[in-house]
C-alpha cells in the first residue's frame, strides 16, 4: 500500500477553485490519478497523467476545469479545480491507473489514503 498525504480540500462556493495535492515518497515511475466519490455513487476517474507526465486525460464532466500535474521533485501530484460546480461535491482521492498510459483510468484503478472532502455551495 503507497503511503500518501493529501490536502487541499475544503468548502468553497460555485465558482471557486481549490488545489488538491497529494504526496508519496512512493512516486516514482507510476502513472498517477485523481478520483472522486460522491455520496451515493461509485468511485470514479476523472484526471489521469501518464507515467512520462507529458500526457493527461479528463473525465467530460471536468475537462476544460481541473488540471492535474506532478512534481518529480517534490514526489507530488496536484489538481487544480476551477470553476467548481456544486456536482463537484464528492471525497478525491489520488491514486494510480491500472494501466500506465492511462487507459481505461476512469474504471481500472487503485486509490490510496483516505481522501480530502470538497464540497461546493451552490
Amino acid at each position: 500500500q503507497v503511503q500518501v498525504q493529501e490536502s487541499g480540500g475544503g468548502l468553497v462556493q460555485a465558482g471557486g477553485s481549490l488545489r488538491l495535492s497529494c504526496t508519496s515518497s512512493d512516486f516514482v515511475d507510476y502513472a498517477l490519478g485523481w478520483f472522486r466519490q460522491a455520496p451515493g455513487k461509485e468511485r470514479e476517474g476523472i484526471a489521469c497523467i501518464n507515467w512520462r507526465g507529458d500526457v493527461t486525460s479528463y473525465a467530460d464532466s471536468v475537462k476544460g476545469r481541473f488540471t492535474i500535474s506532478t512534481d518529480n521533485a517534490k514526489r507530488s501530484l496536484y489538481l487544480q479545480m476551477d470553476k467548481l460546480k456544486a456536482e463537484d461535491s464528492a471525497t478525491y482521492y489520488c491514486g494510480a491507473p491500472l494501466h500506465r498510459n492511462c487507459r481505461e483510468y476512469e474504471t481500472y484503478f487503485s486509490t490510496w489514503g483516505q481522501g480530502t472532502q470538497v464540497t461546493v455551495s451552490s
